[in-house]
């Protein structure tokens, strides 16, 4: 409150604001945590992955325990967040956005936050704020590099606009390459809410409207101000190509060995499905948020709403194939 860019009406209006953040691991954590300590009154958290031990270098809401027990990060997010700020409302939701549920999950929130690993799930928040004028921040980070951009409709390029009409735009490097520091990501996740302050708070003339790029390690830092596409395909022709098609059957993983499983027409039983494995793979439990069972050399994970997370391999084929045996076609 004592800081004149917000003061206490700026502050109220925080504590009144909402936003949803699509995705919680090393940038979504970090965003998260910092907007649950602003005050922002309701923030909305959708993950579809579960804490593993390798998160914890750079996913600073986790600890060890929830590696342990395998908790999904949205539950183990919103638990952490509701302990470090009770008198803000946090929802986790362990869950995939993909075009079927991504009016359900995003409408309401004046807000979004990209917390997320890939394109494909950054394209379909692009197409569904474009679409519905909805403001949104695009972060990523990969080895020591970070960029961030707030993507106003109607006002900004768009994400579209920025990269699929670029020869070799956007992060070429993965995290399955060259890894992921620790210290671009809280950088980056500071950026994003840095702006996102600024939007919940009312104060719109200060953001900056600039693409920014870091590199923690050489200490590069640059900005630029991109311009809209005419014709770019989402916020110039408004073709929403993403939100209006179906979710791939599979998606690797970003740094995981590992292959997502996507089958949204079958709800498991967990428990049921611990008794039924027990006999034919090793190491079943379930946590009743998902269950884990190993076919040396991979370990599958699934989820109540049929997806699974195929650990080990990178070939879907494999994965689907694994999936089919153990659950049915």
């Amino acid at each position: 409150m004592l800081f004149p860019g917000i003061g206490p009406e700026g502050q109220q209006r925080l504590l009144d604001s909402r936003a949803v953040l699509v995705g919680c691991g090393a940038i979504g954590a970090a965003a998260a945590n910092l907007l649950m300590r602003a005050g922002v009154g309701s923030l909305r958290i959708l993950d579809r992955d579960f804490v593993e031990p390798s998160n914890l270098q750079r996913q600073t809401l986790f600890e060890e325990s929830d590696a342990t027990n395998a908790l999904p990060k949205a539950v183990a997010a919103e638990r952490r967040l509701r302990a470090i700020n009770s008198e803000v409302q946090v929802e986790g939701i362990v869950a995939d956005l993909n075009a079927a549920n991504a009016e359900e999950l995003l409408s309401g929130f004046p807000l979004i936050l990209d917390g997320t690993d890939n394109f494909e799930t950054r394209f379909l928040v692009n197409d569904f704020a474009v679409k519905t004028g909805t403001p949104w921040i695009y972060a990523a980070a990969v080895s020591s590099y970070g960029l961030s951009m707030v993507i106003r409709p109607g006002a900004t390029p768009c994400l579209a606009c920025l990269l699929e009409y670029v020869s070799g735009a956007g992060l070429e490097e993965t995290c399955d390459t060259v890894g992921v520091l620790g210290p671009i990501v809280n950088l980056v996740a500071s950026l994003e809410v840095g702006e996102a302050l600024k939007i919940l708070s009312g104060n719109h003339a200060a953001l900056h409207g600039r693409l920014v790029s870091c590199d923690i390690w050489t200490g590069r830092m640059q900005s630029i101000a991109p311009q809209r596409n005419p014709e770019c395909r989402a916020c110039g022709r408004r073709e929403f190509t993403y939100l209006e098609g179906q979710a791939q059957p599979h998606i690797t993983l970003c740094g995981r060995d590992s292959v997502q499983i996507h089958e949204r027409r079958r709800v498991l039983d967990l428990a049921t499905l611990e008794s039924r494995l027990a006999s034919t793979a090793e190491d079943v439990r379930q946590n009743g948020f998902l269950l884990k069972f190993r076919v040396p050399p991979y370990e599958v994970t699934l989820f109540t709403d049929g997806r699974a997370i195929v650990k080990g391999t990178t070939d879907a084929a494999v994965a689907r194939s694994l999936y089919a045996k153990y659950l049915g076609a």
